[in-house]
């Protein structure tokens, strides 16, 4: 039985078969052509120039990034060639001012030292003024009491000039 009621149905087509309906698929198919074609014609070009921006923005930036290190490290190669030029400059004034540092100690050591040889020799000039001076006034005092001891043992007045010859002749036989 079940057999003739295959056998008297007409056979469907297959997309009935599979429970489509062909009028529908082809509406849809007409519908998804058109959305497609709205799609590719205002909202793509749109979507498309939009991501070319984005990528272009960001391989400038990507760009600008790599400029930006190779800047820094110039920069940083510059910075350590300052620090050593200014450290061979700091290092050529310290050995300057010790080399000028050295030599006005010896400049004043040196002037100190004339300094001091003149006082000794002003002080030993002067100890020889001195000495001769006292050596002419003991001289004197000493000429003056011959004299007047000879006075006093002879008991005249001797002149001058007597005087002189007997206070040499005295100074003469000591």
């Amino acid at each position: 039985m079940h057999i003739d009621l295959l056998a008297n149905t007409s056979s469907p087509s297959i997309f009935e078969a599979l429970g489509l309906n062909v009028t529908l698929l082809i509406e849809q198919a007409v519908a998804f052509l058109i959305l497609v074609f709205i799609l590719g014609k205002w909202v793509y070009p749109v979507l498309i120039k939009s991501i070319d921006k984005r990528r272009d923005e960001i391989e400038a930036g990507l760009q600008e990034a790599k400029q930006s290190r190779e800047a820094l490290a110039t920069a940083e190669a510059k910075v350590e060639e300052v620090l050593a030029a200014a450290r061979k400059d700091a290092d050529a004034i310290i050995a300057r001012s010790h080399t000028e540092a050295g030599a006005m100690i010896a400049d004043a050591e040196a002037k100190a030292s004339a300094r001091a040889a003149q006082i000794v020799a002003d002080a030993r000039t002067q100890l020889d003024n001195d000495v001769r001076k006292a050596r002419e006034a003991l001289k004197a005092d000493t000429i003056k009491l011959v004299a007047l001891a000879t006075e006093q043992i002879i008991h005249e007045k001797v002149d001058e000039k007597k005087d002189a010859s007997l206070i040499k002749k005295a100074l003469e036989e000591k």
